[in-house]
């Protein structure tokens, strides 16, 4: 369980969806990829911990997408299709989380966030992502 006094509360586009984060006041690793499934969704991720992150609301809508290594497992709800989070491939015991689900988060303060090379992933046990 989340200590009360350090989280933030995130959601998808319609709602339906509600993640918790335990935060200390600024997002940690952010981020963008240039994976196949990253660039097309364009999102700045930061992490957290796996045991930081609590799903308050939306269990039955969130919907799970893995592809290649089936390693990672993004979520996005299946309402408006807001990518949430994803357990990262490079280190399982982290999530991704989507900075823009926050309603503090002003995308635009976020434009010069560095990518990492996801095409090249080490991990990666072929060539082709899809």
């Amino acid at each position: 369980m989340l200590n009360e006094q350090e989280y933030k509360v995130g959601s998808c586009h319609c709602k339906s969806v509600e993640i918790k984060i335990q935060f200390n006041g600024s997002f940690s690793k952010l981020r963008r990829c240039n994976c196949s499934l990253c660039s097309k969704r364009w999102a700045v991720v930061a992490s957290v911990p796996v045991d930081q992150l609590q799903v308050l609301k939306g269990m039955d809508v969130l919907r799970l997408y893995q592809w290649n290594t089936k390693v990672a497992k993004h979520y996005f709800c299946s309402i408006c299709g807001v990518y949430t989070h994803h357990q990262r491939r490079s280190n399982p015991s982290e999530y991704g989380i989507n900075i823009a689900c926050f309603p503090e988060v002003n995308v635009l303060d976020y434009t010069n966030i560095p990518y990492i090379d996801g095409i090249n992933h080490p991990k990666d046990s072929q060539e082709d992502y899809t």
